[in-house]
């Protein structure tokens, strides 16, 4: 059965482009085209779609509006946000596992998108992805959860279940009891994301819940090990053992 799909965009070069792009893959069926939110929210109301190709930036009505909507459906279509580059809030979408394509149009991005979609509307992953789209348009002040996706699937991590954080390159290893999850995102980035207080840096590729602190020792070497209430070892900088023997006098104080 294909896979039905609507494109938003207040610009008919965009949208024309777009529409021409999805023609290269196969089992992917156009329901209709709209150049606002409004006309948008009046298709989606008579159209049975699959996903959502969605401008943020249109008169009227920004794309957010819309997707705020979308999001409070039991089983939302998916949406795949449309947006001239930001930093920032590419950084929003990657943190709540939605997918973005920059303006101007790159195939290769759209054939990675499209891929992502495909599997996750077979594992039917459309209520777990309603739940990372809410997270995404309620724009929380305070980060409580985070939207993994792996294989076509969503799973939401919940940040107090975190024990430790490690880099690794473009992802971080979110380290909970008894495992791990891989998450796109830079170490420096999800750190600055984090509600003061509650994670501290110990080196450079490593953040430590501070509830989870038990101590710290210097080795014969002089390099410094944190040990951890779950019984792991960290190592930790110079750069930071400083703070963190001010933490360990605070919490013996």
């Amino acid at each position: 059965m294909a896979i039905r799909y609507l494109i938003v965009d207040d610009e008919l070069p965009s949208r024309l482009n777009l529409r021409l792009a999805m023609a290269a893959h196969p089992g992917w069926q156009l329901a209709g085209e709209c150049g606002g939110a409004a006309s948008a929210r009046a298709a989606l109301a008579g159209l049975d779609v699959d996903l959502v190709f969605l401008d943020i930036q249109m008169p009227g009505q920004s794309g957010l509006v819309l997707a705020r909507e979308l999001s409070r459906l039991r089983e939302p279509p998916l949406v795949v946000f449309v947006t001239a580059y930001s930093e920032h809030a590419i950084e929003a979408f990657e943190v709540h596992a939605l997918d973005y394509l920059l303006k101007p149009l790159d195939d290769a991005r759209l054939a990675q998108a499209v891929e992502r979609a495909a599997s996750m509307l077979r594992q039917r992953q459309r209520e777990a992805y309603g739940a990372a789209l809410r997270g995404f348009v309620d724009g929380a002040q305070s980060l409580d959860t985070i939207s993994v996706r792996s294989v076509g699937r969503i799973e939401q991590v919940k940040v107090g279940d975190i024990l430790r954080i490690e880099s690794a390159g473009n992802y971080v290893e979110l380290r909970l009891a008894g495992r791990t999850v891989l998450h796109r995102m830079t170490l420096s980035r999800l750190e600055s994301l984090l509600a003061p207080g509650e994670f501290v840096r110990v080196h450079r590729g490593t953040i430590v819940r501070r509830s989870q602190i038990a101590g710290m020792e210097t080795r014969g070497d002089g390099s410094y090990w944190l040990s951890m209430r779950n019984g792991e070892v960290v190592a930790v900088s110079e750069r930071y053992a400083g703070a963190l023997k001010a933490i360990l006098m605070r919490s013996k104080g």
